[in-house]
């Protein structure tokens, strides 16, 4: 081989030993390092007041529930009194007999002084019962009251009756130009029913208690040893302080008795139970504008029945409690009437108790002659 050619291999294998031997190559690193770090920041608050806000909510008045009322039975009558024209204007019992009272007891005849009606209990009750669906026709009693309507100026009939044994205790109405005036008389019955007497000669005068037309005394209470009269306007607005006038069983006048204060109209009265307690008619009918109050605190205590709210006529009973120093109401809440569906008002004007199952009504002439039952409301247990 030549030298020439050996220096040429030579070189090729420094350099292929070249590209063998391993790299070293200078790297520089960085290291990161990553620290959490809580940072709390501090605010200066500056507080200048304090304000305590309230609310001030006007809760407004309860308003009391809807009333119960109570729906009237019908008892429809046959013979006279079933007419309009009978104005039946008050009721009692004389043993187990209902005796009706017309206004105008001669309403039925030309001449005398007419009748009043009897009605037997037991007929009621078979009628309440379901026992007999026929109307009821009470019988006729000749009354007997002899010149009264001459006697007594202005007479405009009859408007309150009570019995105590065969004796029987009536209040008459009168209107002059001077006014209103009621009277007090008595008479006697007969057992049998055959007739009624009344002692014209020997009549009570009793001044109406304020100037409100066509009101007299319309309730007649016997209280064991006399009797008391009820005025029929009791208002606050009509008449201040009212009073019963009172007296003994001669007719002798005694000292009159405190009467609460009562809207509208007080049309007849119960006889007193054991404790001393009656109930009486207070009706209302809007056309009396006199005594229409600014407010019926009756209604505001205890609401008023669907029939009452959605009407200005008021047909309800209301209890009282008698005694020898007043009369007030006691907190037993009214019993208010359910009234009809066409808007008419019954103008209730005779009540008395049927045992212990409620009371028995009768309107005058409007809208028409009717009896009817109102039983008491069941007791809550």
């Amino acid at each position: 081989m030549s030298k020439r050619r050996m220096i040429v291999v030579l070189a090729l294998l420094a350099l292929l030993a070249a590209a063998c031997q391993p790299q070293i190559q200078t790297v520089e690193v960085t290291k990161i390092v990553t620290q959490e770090v809580e940072v709390t920041r501090e605010v200066e608050t500056i507080v200048e007041a304090t304000v305590e806000v309230t609310r001030i909510v006007e809760v407004p008045a309860a308003q009391p529930e809807i009333a119960p009322e109570t729906a009237a039975v019908n008892i429809p009558l046959a013979g006279p009194l079933a007419s309009r024209d009978a104005e039946i204007s008050g009721m009692a019992w004389y043993g187990d007999n209902l005796i009706l009272m017309p206004q105008y007891p001669n309403f039925s005849e030309e001449a005398g002084d007419g009748f009043l009606y009897a009605l037997p209990k037991d007929e009621i009750l078979a009628y309440l019962a379901g026992e007999t669906y026929e109307p009821l026709e009470p019988a006729r009693i000749p009354f007997t009251a002899p010149g009264v309507q001459d006697t007594i100026a202005g007479f405009e009939g009859y408007e309150a009756i009570a019995f105590v044994g065969d004796e029987v205790y009536m209040t008459i109405e009168s209107e002059t130009d001077a006014g209103m005036e009621g009277y007090l008389l008595y008479g006697a019955i007969s057992p049998n029913l055959s007739a009624v007497t009344m002692d014209t000669a020997n009549l009570v005068a009793i001044p109406a208690q304020s100037s409100v037309g066509n009101m007299c005394e319309e309730s007649l209470v016997m209280t064991g040893d006399g009797m008391f009269t009820i005025y029929e306007a009791n208002g606050s607005g009509v008449n201040a302080a009212p009073v019963v006038n009172a007296f003994d069983m001669s007719l002798a006048p005694v000292d009159p008795v405190p009467f609460a204060n009562v809207e509208y109209r007080i049309t007849d009265a119960t006889a007193l139970d054991g404790d001393g307690r009656f109930w009486a008619i207070n009706y209302f009918y809007p056309g009396d504008e006199d005594l229409l109050p600014e407010a019926d605190p009756l209604a505001d205590e205890y609401g008023e029945g669907a029939t009452h709210a959605a009407s200005d006529g008021v047909e309800r009973l209301v209890e009282f409690q008698y005694s020898a120093d007043g009369i007030s109401l006691t907190e037993t809440p009214p019993m208010q009437i359910q009234l009809m569906a066409d808007g008419s008002l019954r103008n209730w004007e005779g009540l008395v108790r049927l045992d212990e199952s409620g009371f028995l009504l009768a309107t005058d002439k409007y809208p028409r002659t009717i009896l009817a039952f109102v039983p008491l409301p069941e007791e809550e247990e």
